[in-house]
């Protein structure tokens, strides 16, 4: 896929031109089949990974197996040999850094012993295999360093030392392009490359130090020395954020935009009568947050609204006052949960604290996929007449065939859970746009609120409610202790024996399959072994004399409604001791007499995950114990995770510990391998005060005179950097 054989560049190149016309149609093609590249703007803003020098060597022993790598080395050795089994030869090519060695493996084509001769550098990419106890890659693409123009390579010259230490761009590349084919790609494309408008205004940019665009893009890709591309960097970096919020303030200045129907609650109404009925009073922080969200929904603009709080520390009563508020108002509130259990005990819950005679004028009624065709179309009919004033489901709510008479709020429980597509699509079935609340127990460090939440205006329950038993987390390292495993039975046998329930979470249903039931799964970093799943544990704790006398039950996402339903009804009735459960108890569920958790494989899970299931202990009146079992070995980052959530209960705590704990470009999610991610050069974990910084700046300027008309370029990188499908992505994140 040589650039070599592209068409000539006739006239300026443009970032909005599209690559086929610049590359040729066959390069184009696998350029966008790797990384969804279209044009000039996608391959210039695809940024080195790193830089190498000639004269530095990559580290071989820490290569990792069945990945693929770009590599600079240098070759020791070459040898040509007969196969065994068949007519040809195996020409193989030993490289080295100085200290591993490296093998390279070609069947039949000993021609490349010509280029491939000891002493010779350059840069090899493929995948890395083990055979036989040794490092090899198969068939590798490669580019050899042509000697420097003084000579061979090593000499004392100025220009030899010059050409070994100029910085290679290392990029992001695939099995089917390699980095230093993005690298003549964009060589090519800058050559041509005309001006380019700096989407940053000048003073900003001023004001900053920071490089022109045009200078900046040169630099990032085709440096001379290290100082320029870091200082294109910092340039490239500012700007990401700096467009990224000015797309989250313009989005969030157009919901603010639409005329909204303003919602208050009236005297001797239903919130009036509900907040007179409750047996306790409100945290500070519930009224508080309750007096924004007040404040919001008597606006005339709708609200956009996002209330982040621990896990047990009444967002869904705060959300409930605000639903109250809106059924005086004579509309309707509709309330999205991300699962069929979970959206069933938020029906019950609201029934249950609302009392029997709120509840039968406001009529909560649940719409999800399972219901009987008989019950969908009573639910249906409640929704579209305004009769059931409070409705809660799942995706189903969002379906075609379900309309509302008035809907006046929009409730998204667990953010992670729902993209912006569904949120939008829900608020689309309002006459006027509905206010919207979004609700998480993930308390969100400062930095990720801004970059992901932008559009929204953010509150924050911390405190507790006062009557909470507090939970005593233990890490259980089977690594190191393994005849600890007994005592986790005994020890939720104990509980079962003073009257109380327990959960046992794992991370897969069968021996085969895991659930992936939201977050994705860390990495396991301990050895290989068989993954804890719930058709196992439940035979094995079934079987255990311990459990003799226990009811026993099991949850996953593989069983039917009906079913996942009835076993966390009997649950919660105390007509089950212990269930074992993939992570569908992960966020909501509510057993006050449950007291033990036990977390098998809990390095499997991520940190925000595990906080929450052990929010799912110790929520009534008796104290919690969480068990976080786990064969991780000491000092890998999975048991650190294990060991950090059970360090502290502060999930703010916890979610800085997350952002510094999880890889690089991981924080905001992440695409299929060789797809464009959102961020490029951002990282939240690290760019907190740029990102604010470049918040300020980005609010001012479209806030000065004519705001995003007296800046075209600005509008340009908006269109060009943030389409529909990445804002989205953004929102999932």
């Amino acid at each position: 896929m040589s650039s070599a054989s592209s068409p000539a560049v006739e006239s300026a190149i443009s970032l909005d031109a599209k690559l086929s016309g610049v590359l040729g149609g066959r390069t184009a093609s696998a350029f966008e089949k790797a990384f969804g590249m279209r044009t000039v703007a996608d391959l210039l803003s695809h940024y080195p990974r790193r830089y190498a020098k000639r004269g530095e060597l990559t580290a071989l022993a820490n290569l990792p197996i069945d990945e693929n790598v770009t590599i600079v080395a240098e070759v020791l050795r070459v040898q040509e040999r007969p196969m065994r089994a068949r007519r040809g030869s195996i020409l193989e090519v030993k490289i080295s850094d100085g200290e591993g060695i490296l093998t390279l493996t070609f069947f039949n084509q000993a021609w490349r012993a010509k280029d491939l001769v000891p002493g010779v550098r350059g840069i090899f990419a493929g995948k890395v295999s083990d055979y036989r106890g040794a490092l090899q890659l198969a068939h590798p693409d490669y580019e050899l360093f042509e000697p420097d123009e003084g000579g061979e390579v090593g000499t004392n010259s100025a220009a030899a030392k010059n050409w070994a230490q100029t910085p290679i761009p290392i990029y992001p590349a695939t099995g089917t392009v390699a980095s230093w084919q993005v690298q003549k790609a964009t060589a090519l494309v800058l050559d041509g490359l005309g001006p380019v408008d700096d989407p940053v205004p000048g003073g900003v940019s001023r004001e900053r130090g920071l490089l022109p665009f045009r200078e900046a893009l040169e630099l990032v890709h085709r440096p001379e020395k290290d100082a320029q591309w870091q200082r294109a960097r910092d340039a490239l970096r500012f700007q990401e954020a700096f467009v990224l919020q000015a797309a989250l303030l313009q989005q969030r200045a157009a919901a603010r935009a639409i005329a909204a129907t303003p919602r208050r609650p009236s005297p001797g109404g239903f919130l009036e009568r509900f907040d007179a009925a409750l047996p306790f009073a409100l945290t500070d922080d519930q009224a508080t947050v309750g007096g924004e969200i007040a404040r919001d929904l008597a606006d005339t603009a709708p609200m956009n609204r996002l209330v982040q709080g621990e896990v047990g520390s009444g967002k869904t009563l705060v959300a409930l006052r605000a639903m109250l508020a809106v059924a005086d108002s004579g509309g309707q509130a509709a309330l999205l949960a991300p699962t069929e259990v979970l959206a069933a005990q938020h029906l019950r819950s609201i029934v249950r604290v609302l009392g029997p005679d709120l509840a039968a004028q406001l009529m909560p009624t649940m719409l999800t996929g399972q219901l009987s065709t008989a019950e969908r179309k009573k639910a249906l009919l409640r929704t579209v007449s305004g009769q059931a004033r409070i409705v809660v489901g799942t995706h189903a709510l969002l379906g075609d065939a379900v309309t509302f008479f008035d809907l006046g709020l929009v409730v998204v429980d667990e953010q992670h859970r729902f993209g912006v597509e569904q949120r939008e699509a829900l608020r689309a079935k309002g006459g006027t746009p509905p206010h919207v609340l979004v609700l998480t127990a993930t308390p969100i460090p400062r930095t990720v609120a801004m970059t992901v939440f932008g559009d929204l205006d953010v509150s924050t329950i911390a405190q507790l409610p006062a009557g909470r038993q507090g939970i005593e987390s233990f890490v259980v390292p089977l690594a190191d202790r393994p005849g600890w495993e007994r005592r986790i039975w005994e020890r939720a046998s104990e509980e079962i024996s003073k009257g109380r329930q327990v959960f046992v979470v794992c991370p897969a249903i069968t021996g085969k399959d895991a659930e992936d039931d939201g977050e994705e799964s860390p990495p396991d970093e301990g050895p290989a072994r068989p993954v804890a799943n719930v058709e196992a544990v439940a035979a094995q704790v079934r079987a255990d004399p311990l459990f003799a006398e226990a009811r026993i039950g099991v949850l996953h996402g593989k069983l039917s409604s009906d079913v996942k339903d009835e076993v966390m009804r009997s649950f919660a009735a105390g007509a089950l001791d212990l269930i074992v459960a993939t992570t569908v108890i992960e966020v909501g569920v509510d057993v006050p007499n449950a007291s033990a958790m036990v977390i098998l494989d809990a390095d499997r899970f991520g940190v925000s995950q595990l906080h929450q299931l052990r929010g799912r202990v110790g929520r009534g009146g008796v104290p919690g114990l969480c068990l976080m079992v786990t064969s991780a070995e000491p000092e890998t980052l999975a048991r650190e995770r294990v060991e950090a959530v059970a360090a502290t209960l502060d999930g703010f705590e916890l979610a800085n510990i997350d952002l510094e704990l999880r890889r690089e470009g991981d924080v905001l999610g992440s695409r299929q391998s060789g797809g464009r991610s959102s961020l490029r050069l951002l990282r939240v974990a690290k760019d907190g005060e740029l990102i604010s910084e470049a918040r300020t700046a980005a609010q001012e300027t479209l806030e000065s005179g004519d705001g995003l008309g007296a800046h075209p370029a600005l509008a340009a990188a908006l269109a060009r950097r943030l389409d529909e499908s990445e804002r989205a992505f953004l929102a999932k994140s």
